[in-house]
């Protein structure tokens, strides 16, 4: 497993921002579509591409092309959500699935409860979205689904990890596949209800409100 933390200044000052606990849900919402930008602009580094020939208005040259199959970007739903628009600024081509997974919160636990995939994602480079990787179950079930669809190559795009979390993902993902992790900040652990500190709170309540 890769880790890449994105160190810029914008990324720091819009985290800054996010994690602040008085930042209203609509101004949450752009700064997470903003700050996701930015880190799919990092993300998409390796993508696979080839070179095709082009004719522009003066001359004949050669260009960069996304590879077919294309892309396929898997936000974890519901908070997930608010960070596609980002990728999909970044990448409008690449195909979208959904997977739903909640956390338990006795067992912390994931528990997938929805799925929009592919049966075959045999050579496809995937991108999955989750804003927080706390304990890592989530990323590590969602990381699992599409390693049992063929996926070899996957991507998660996180605004925040913990050490706990980044740790467990590293130790069950061991050597089955090409995984990266990109994130806009390591923080410093989990507190005993497994939230992320200093963190930015839950993402998806800050997103979409509190749904009890």
């Amino acid at each position: 497993m890769r880790l890449q933390v994105i160190d810029h200044p914008l990324v720091a000052h819009k985290l800054t921002v996010l994690r602040e606990k008085k930042t209203p849900s609509p101004v949450f919402r752009q700064l997470v579509d903003e700050l996701m930008t930015l880190l799919a602009y990092e993300a998409t580094r390796d993508i696979n591409v080839e070179t095709i020939e082009i004719e522009t208005p003066v001359a004949k040259t050669t260009g960069t092309a996304l590879t077919d199959p294309p892309p396929i970007v898997v936000p974890i739903l519901r908070a997930g959500l608010g960070m596609l628009a980002g990728m999909q600024s970044i990448l409008p081509t690449a195909e979208v699935g959904f997977l739903g997974m909640k956390r338990d919160e006795k067992t912390l636990e994931a528990i997938t409860y929805a799925n929009r995939l592919p049966d075959d994602l045999a050579n496809r480079q995937c991108y999955v979205l989750d804003p927080m990787l706390a304990t890592g179950h989530t990323l590590i079930a969602s990381i699992d689904y599409l390693l049992e669809r063929g996926a070899k190559d996957v991507t998660a795009i996180c605004l925040l990890g913990a050490p706990e979390g980044l740790a467990a993902l590293e130790e069950h993902i061991d050597d089955r596949a090409n995984v990266t992790v990109v994130v806009a900040a390591v923080d410093e652990k989990l507190d005993e209800n497994a939230y992320i500190v200093p963190g930015l709170g839950d993402a998806g309540d800050r997103l979409y409100g509190v749904i009890d």
